[in-house]
């Protein structure tokens, strides 16, 4: 997602006093990691998944959570049902209320959580001052750190991959130029 900021003209040039923030989509970038960011890209939508993949499935509860100002966790919510990530079902109880779960494409979001999580345990300034580790529910022991493993097994880094066009974008790029 990106955001052209509005300015207007003032006697001393471009101010921006009540600056409009307008987004712009995504969605049609060829780049992957930019259509994903359009989908869930903003800290609140990442931490209402976070929350909805640690069993949150409530709006209170959610609410409760984040601390979030109601009227934003509410178009963050249905921005996240109307883009399949989430799910409405009823309540669990059978009360009038409606629970968010999250989708097959929602719970696909779980590793790229795990990366962050994995990146700030390692980065951060301050590790010590985090809360909580990731451990197998099973075991009881730590997760591995996630690495990116070849065809054959072997882990990569950045230096050993490369990105190279699809083989239906040639094709289509071929077809647009003739």
């Amino acid at each position: 997602m990106r955001f052209n900021i509005a300015t207007t003209q003032g006697r001393d040039g471009p101010t921006c006093g009540a600056c409009v923030v307008k987004r712009t989509s995504l969605a049609g970038d060829s780049c992957p990691v930019a259509r994903a960011l359009d989908v869930f890209g903003d800290w609140w939508s990442l931490l209402i998944i976070r929350d909805a993949s640690l069993g949150r499935r409530r709006f209170g509860e959610f609410q409760a959570s984040l601390g979030l100002a109601k009227n934003i966790l509410a178009t963050r919510l249905r921005t996240l049902v109307e883009r399949g990530i989430l799910k409405t079902v009823p309540a669990s109880d059978g009360s009038a209320y409606q629970e968010y779960v999250l989708t097959p494409k929602g719970h696909g979001i779980f590793p790229i959580l795990v990366a962050l999580r994995q990146w700030t345990e390692e980065f951060d300034e301050h590790p010590d001052e985090i809360a909580t580790m990731m451990v197998d529910r099973d075991k009881g022991k730590p997760v591995k750190k996630l690495a990116l493993l070849s065809q054959d097994g072997r882990v990569l880094d950045a230096a050993d991959t490369t990105l190279k066009p699809r083989p239906a974008a040639k094709r289509a790029r071929r077809v647009a130029t003739a």
